[in-house]
């Protein structure tokens, strides 16, 4: 039986996404993004618990979040899992969990782009179906 891996994450960046673009063109894009949940502990404070999860999104997602995404961005992503290690300048092994992005929806606000007009930006796919569309 094959295994599923699949994270679903909703959270707001952390910084600015960086890119790099590789010698064949392709870009990928790494940037921090902060999931929070919040609860009553047993004396009834609020308490929320932030934690932080490390994205790589590669073309064509990379260009997306290159375009639109910044600090404090609200994202939707879809991915998986991806533990790697690497030997740091002093020789020492690091690991890391990273989620690879394989879907990403913009949420909240758009950012300002010159040149474009505030109606342009905030268009969305109109749903055509009719009741005649239904299959019963």
């Amino acid at each position: 039986m094959a295994g599923v891996n699949k994270v679903i994450l909703l959270g707001n960046l952390g910084k600015d996404p960086e890119v790099r673009r590789l010698d064949d063109g392709r870009a990928v894009v790494n940037f921090s993004l902060a999931t929070s949940e919040s609860y009553k502990n047993k004396s009834g404070e609020r308490v929320t618990n932030t934690e932080w999860h490390n994205i790589v999104l590669w073309t064509p997602l990379a260009e997306i979040a290159e375009n639109y995404l910044k600090k404090g961005s609200q994202v939707y992503i879809e991915g998986k899992i991806s533990n790697r290690s690497y030997d740091d300048k002093d020789g020492v092994k690091k690991y890391i969990s990273e989620v690879i992005g394989r879907e990403i929806k913009l949420l909240g606000k758009a950012p300002e782009q010159p040149g474009v007009e505030p109606e342009e930006r905030n268009k969305t796919e109109k749903n055509t179906s009719t009741e005649d569309d239904l299959p019963f």
